[in-house]
């Protein structure tokens, strides 16, 4: 049976190697496996990524900002996300639409309802059976983030946008309990992954 299963959170807060850890515990227990990401996926969403993070873009409006983001998500729905799933595959991505609540509406502090009315659009009844918020100050997240490569346009953004954006996730979180959880990443990696761990065995996934 095939699940969907996505990681969210701020940047540096690991969401590359516990990707990796999980797929590695899905592929121990038999299952077939396919890694994605948002925005991203596939050529369009690519192309799509790097439109929107690139520099020479800093003036976008939030509301293109924001409708990118979802052209490229239908794409990688109808491509790759629901084929994969209907062969009975499990589905793990780096980053869904909980993503764009964080960041569009959380940090850029769109009307909600916008994105809503646009995730029933192009999702249907699609929605993450498990969604793992890897959760951790801005401040940590941050400093491990600007060891790893240079800013790009959204990474740029200063620390009150990334508090909003670390709130809306909580939020989700609160609001979603039976799919969405949240995990310590401020601690090591493996005490992290223990956690995560924890969270796929309780519901029977590894």
């Amino acid at each position: 049976m095939s699940k969907f299963i996505t990681l969210e959170g701020i940047e540096g807060v690991g969401k590359t190697s516990n990707r990796d850890y999980i797929r590695e515990l899905l592929e121990q227990t038999g299952k077939q496996c396919i890694v994605t990401r948002e925005p991203g996926g596939t050529p369009l969403g690519e192309s799509l990524r790097e439109l929107l993070l690139q520099h020479s873009n800093e003036k976008m409006s939030n509301d293109a900002e924001l409708l990118l983001m979802f052209a490229a998500r239908a794409e990688h729905i109808n491509k790759v996300i629901q084929p994969a799933l209907n062969d009975g595959k499990y589905v793990l991505c780096d980053r869904f639409t909980e993503a764009t609540y964080a960041y569009q509406g959380g940090g850029r502090q769109l009307d909600v309802s916008k994105i809503t009315d646009l995730e029933n659009y192009v999702q249907g009844a699609l929605r993450p059976d498990l969604t793992i918020i890897l959760d951790a100050p801005v401040e940590v997240g941050r400093e491990r983030a600007g060891k790893r490569s240079t800013p790009d346009r959204i990474e740029q953004e200063k620390n009150d946008f990334f508090d909003r954006v670390r709130n809306a996730y909580l939020d989700l979180a609160r609001q979603h309990p039976d799919r969405i959880c949240t995990v310590d990443a401020s601690l090591p990696l493996e005490q992290v992954q223990a956690q995560i761990k924890q969270q796929l065995e309780d519901r029977g996934i590894v």
